[in-house]
């Protein structure tokens, strides 16, 4: 059988139509659509549906995409996110920022510091010292100058504002926000009746089973594990997917406590109820030790740990 791919987003036989997917009545068919959602290869497929009304529905979902890339990317200069980390703070944000912010907040304190989006300026200062712009002694200050900007705790945020307590300070929500429009735009074709659906935005998701009722097969990266799943979320992070360094041995998923990034090579993959739940526990439990994992999943109720491994 057929399965999608859980590490790089990309449907690995979506060409086909593959997935052993038998049609069902003859006026409803699988509608899909692709796309980029934060950089990353996006999939939508609805299977059983009417083909206008999913048209108009994957419509729909495309303009949520764009509105919550407005709010989480970094790479957009008049993002919600870009205004935070320019000024320090933001006024009256969207009732989505402050909800991701929560659910980060939540995953931060359960992973003892594991999980902290407040690692931003660390990660510029590792690309500067891997891209050759710093050296040396002066590299060492960088990284431990920005070490201390860090820390979620000194973020302080409610629906009035998100404000930093420590100055130069900035976030960035990779390890949470592909999860989290995942479980938006998932929800939206939930509400609007659709129930057999799987939305793959770098993370995946499923709601409800394949139209003929069988689960939704994917194959975790780089192995023949299949997870099946049906109503629920997978993530997967790996300490070296992407690397600061040519030789690839320096990760971009960080060690928040020490202060580094990762060179151990760890491949994590999460099933939860939802893809946000998913997408940050894959991200804390790569910079934790192997021996915490089951301490952190037992604290979120339907979390299931599918793979651990290098």
């Amino acid at each position: 059988e057929r399965a999608y791919d859980a590490m790089t987003g990309a449907i690995a036989a979506a060409a086909a139509g593959g997935f052993g997917w038998r049609a069902p009545a003859a006026a409803r068919a699988r509608v899909s659509w692709r796309g980029v959602s934060l950089g990353a290869e996006a999939h939508i497929l609805i299977d059983h549906a009417e083909r206008d009304e999913a048209d108009d529905c994957l419509a729909a979902c495309r303009q949520e995409i764009e509105r919550l890339e407005s709010l989480f990317s970094l790479h957009r200069p008049d993002s919600a996110l870009s205004r935070l980390n320019r000024d320090g703070r933001l006024d009256a944000p969207d009732a989505d920022f402050v909800q991701l912010l929560s659910i980060a907040a939540t995953l931060h304190e359960a992973s003892d510091g594991a999980f902290d989006p407040s690692v931003q300026p660390l990660w510029e200062a590792l690309a500067r010292r891997h891209t050759g712009a710093t050296h040396g002694a002066a590299a060492a200050a960088d990284q431990a100058d920005a070490h201390a900007r860090t820390g979620f705790d000194a973020v302080r945020f409610d629906a009035a504002g998100v404000a930093f307590v420590k100055p130069q300070m900035a976030l960035t929500l990779n390890g949470i926000a592909q999860g989290y429009i995942t479980d938006r735009v998932a929800d939206l074709l939930r509400v609007r009746g659709f129930r057999h659906v799987l939305v793959d935005l770098g993370e995946i998701r499923a709601v409800g089973a394949q139209g003929d009722g069988r689960t939704w097969p994917v194959r975790i990266s780089g192995g023949d594990r299949i997870v099946s799943l049906q109503g629920r979320a997978l993530a997967t992070s790996a300490t070296l997917g992407t690397t600061f360094d040519a030789a690839g041995r320096v990760g971009h998923i960080l060690d928040p406590r020490a202060g580094g990034a990762m060179s151990t090579e760890r491949q994590i993959t999460v099933s939860a109820p939802t893809a946000a739940l998913a997408d940050g526990l894959s991200t804390a439990l790569c910079a934790l030790p192997q021996d915490a994992a089951p301490d952190l999943v037992r604290a979120f109720a339907g979390v299931r740990l599918e793979y651990a491994g290098a």
